[in-house]
């Protein structure tokens, strides 16, 4: 059993003060607990979906991208003409599209949408997966081009004349004055764990995103990428995005027995290459994120109040894949536990797409509202994870492992 923390009233000094949250939109019913033939996009689901999370008081979705998918800004702007509120996160990789090109797509999505759009950039973790459309770069200077992107995209957004240049990795002549966003400039998000990575989102992101991380180790990388922004100058610091892949149920009990029927379905997919890009995603990963990720979960399955690795072991790491596991009380105590730590954008996404996103609209996220607006209006943390207290009780530990050798 975890030793429990102190759960006193005290708000931590790194605690992030507000918290937004983000899901994936899903463009059809395909899941790696039961992967279905599909065309790729399901413009009813895909229409259900979306209002599923704007029903549900999302903040954000991320449209993901990689070379097998749809293009992420065109279900953008999608997804910006079927809510009202819900900000589009663009998926985008540098090599795909010309910076001039991307930041006129992106400035024209954040005029439709009255400035909602953001865009996270994705260097590239995958050799393979950017040899797929043409890009052969090595990895350890994706970075730097993102970081060229970066420059050229703000600078295209503000420009008031015809601008050239000649860089590493761009060259162009007059370009512009280019379209501009709506009124303020498009939030700009990298990711990965590469010393590359931390330089450049330190200096340069608006947003910086990890995956779900056992607590002091995401706190380290916290500290890190904020020390990077402090040393260029910056006076804002990155806001910090953390993912999750929660499974609930109404109690602890429920929710476990409902983690070890998913995650036996969800290893069967994954040896079967199943589902979408998990064909491409055997053997040793090359992104340090996902090596992390395998790190943790070869020493243990479960790290903090309700933090489970086990699905990022059965799937190599391919992408976001660290759950974690309770009631909505006892996971909306954990994410507050992140929030703690300075997470402010907190993104989660289920195993039961649909179907997930519904019960964390309904259950999860207004227990974590309310204890953010306890802490506005008190100065004083509330009482939900002093009451929820998962993995650090042995009751927990016994759900966890029923069943299991």
């Amino acid at each position: 059993m975890t030793s429990a923390p102190a759960f006193d009233q005290q708000i931590p000094e790194t605690a992030a003060r507000t918290v937004e949250f983000i899901s994936l939109s899903h463009l059809n019913p395909s899941t790696e607990l039961n992967p279905v033939p599909a065309r790729g996009i399901d413009p009813a689901y895909f229409r259900r979906y979306v209002r599923a999370l704007e029903d549900g008081g999302y903040d954000y979705t991320l449209l993901p991208y990689g070379s097998g998918t749809a293009d992420s800004f065109v279900t953008a702007a999608a997804v910006g003409q079927l809510t009202e509120r819900i900000k589009p996160i663009v998926a985008l990789r540098p090599n795909t599209t010309l910076p001039q090109v991307a930041a006129q797509k992106l400035a024209t999505l954040d005029q439709l949408t009255e400035g909602r759009a953001v865009v996270h950039l994705i260097s590239g973790g995958s050799d393979a997966e950017q040899a797929r459309h043409g890009d052969y770069l090595p990895k350890e200077r994706r970075y730097a081009r993102t970081s060229e992107y970066i420059d050229l995209l703000r600078r295209s957004w503000t420009e008031p004349a015809p601008f050239s240049h000649d860089g590493e990795f761009y060259k162009f002549d007059g370009f512009g004055p280019g379209f501009a966003p709506y009124d303020t400039p498009i939030p700009i998000s990298i990711g990965g764990q590469s010393d590359e990575a931390f330089q450049v989102g330190g200096e340069k992101a608006d947003v910086f995103s990890f995956w779900g991380e056992p607590l002091d180790d995401l706190r380290a990388e916290i500290e890190r990428v904020h020390a990077i922004a402090r040393a260029a100058g910056r006076t804002t610091l990155p806001r910090i995005w953390v993912t999750f892949r929660p499974i609930i149920a109404e109690t602890d009990e429920l929710a476990w027995r409902k983690a070890h029927e998913y995650v036996d379905k969800i290893a069967a997919t994954f040896a079967k290459s199943g589902y979408g890009k998990q064909i491409f995603q055997q053997g040793s990963p090359q992104n340090v994120g996902s090596q992390r990720a395998l790190s943790f979960a070869d020493k243990a399955d479960l790290y903090d109040r309700a933090l489970w690795t086990r699905t990022a072991a059965v799937t190599n790491a391919a992408g976001a894949s660290t759950a974690l596991v309770g009631s909505p009380e006892t996971v909306a105590a954990a994410i507050l536990d992140y929030v703690d730590r300075g997470a402010d954008l907190v993104s989660i996404r289920g195993y039961d797409t649909l179907n997930d996103a519904v019960d964390y609209g309904r259950y999860v996220l207004p227990l974590v509202r309310q204890e953010i607006a306890h802490r506005e209006a008190t100065g004083r943390r509330g009482t939900l994870q002093a009451e929820h207290l998962g993995n650090y009780t042995e009751d927990y530990q016994r759900y966890a492992t029923a069943g299991q050798a």
